[in-house]
């Protein structure tokens, strides 16, 4: 049995038996609980809503072809993406009911000293997702329990003669989450529904995320957040289907004010389809400017 395989087996163990016995709780606690409901909050937190860009700019790089001075013959090129990262998240002593959207969108304008400009995307991707987490107990700080989530992600364009994508996935297993540092880490089963090409394709797969904060100083914060998916089964044979996703982001913000921060980042993308000899990777460093606020409804 491989890693993913084993990871996937163990989700699935521990959550049903733990939905079983909070069922069984249920009736003890009642009372306990009824009182805990009153309690709910219901929040829209707007995590990110940003500008990402890099730009290099070079004059007269024909005339410098020859030059062993590389930053002088260099193509200029220009990086902007667009962020956007909202929730409504409705948060009770038992559980957690969050309604995602995240949206990115980026493109890459290439200047060569000879030959014609040419713009291409960094990045598409529209992803909406609901989850429902169980809160089983807490300690030192961190919540741990069960959860299940429904998502569908599709893309603005095309992508070139490519089709645009759409997946409906789903995914259950367990998660730490809610700590002061670590704000998510899980492992799950995956079920994917991809409707890109005109022969869908049905697909499973194990995961393992996560999301960590961390305040250096007053001011001025470091985040991570990613996954790995790792597919091990497919209905048909699609050349371009993914045998494995792995995804990482790392980013500094230094507050300009409460809610808008300045800072750099790094993201990497890596994987590797069916019919692939080699294994593709996307590695982007820039800066970011990064507005984010929490309302509080009730």
């Amino acid at each position: 049995m491989s890693f993913t395989k084993f990871l996937l087996a163990g989700a699935l163990l521990f959550a049903v038996p733990a939905f079983a016995a909070e069922t069984a709780d249920k009736a003890a606690d009642g009372a306990k609980t009824s009182a805990a409901a009153k309690g709910g909050t219901l929040k829209a937190n707007l995590r990110r809503l940003g500008l990402e860009m890099s730009s290099t700019e070079v004059k007269n790089a024909k005339s410098y072809k020859d030059s062993p001075v590389s930053q002088f013959n260099a193509d200029s090129q220009t990086v902007i993406k667009g962020i956007f990262d909202g929730a409504l998240e409705y948060d009770r002593s038992n559980l957690n009911w969050t309604n995602s959207l995240f949206m990115e969108y980026g493109k890459t304008k290439l200047k060569p000293a000879d030959g014609k400009n040419t713009t291409s995307e960094n990045a598409d991707q529209i992803l909406l997702t609901s989850e429902y987490t169980h809160k089983l107990w807490s300690s030192h700080g961190l919540d741990f329990g069960p959860f299940v989530s429904a998502g569908y992600q599709t893309e603005f364009t095309d992508n070139q003669d490519a089709p645009r994508t759409k997946i409906l996935r789903g995914k259950a297993g367990v998660k730490l989450f809610n700590g002061s540092i670590l704000k998510d880490l899980y492992v799950a089963g995956v079920y994917e529904y991809d409707m890109t090409y005109s022969d869908h394709v049905s697909k499973s797969a194990g995961e393992v995320g996560w999301r960590l904060e961390y305040t250096l100083r007053e001011g001025v914060a470091f985040s991570t957040d990613g996954y790995f998916r790792d597919y091990f089964s497919y209905s048909s044979y699609i050349p371009e289907d993914l045998k494995y996703d792995l995804k990482a982001t790392a980013r500094m913000d230094v507050n300009l004010t409460n809610n808008l921060t300045f800072g750099p980042y790094v993201s990497y993308r890596q994987g590797k389809s069916r019919v692939a000899k080699d294994t593709a990777s996307n590695t982007m460093i820039g800066v970011s400017l990064t507005y984010k606020d929490l309302y509080n409804i009730f």
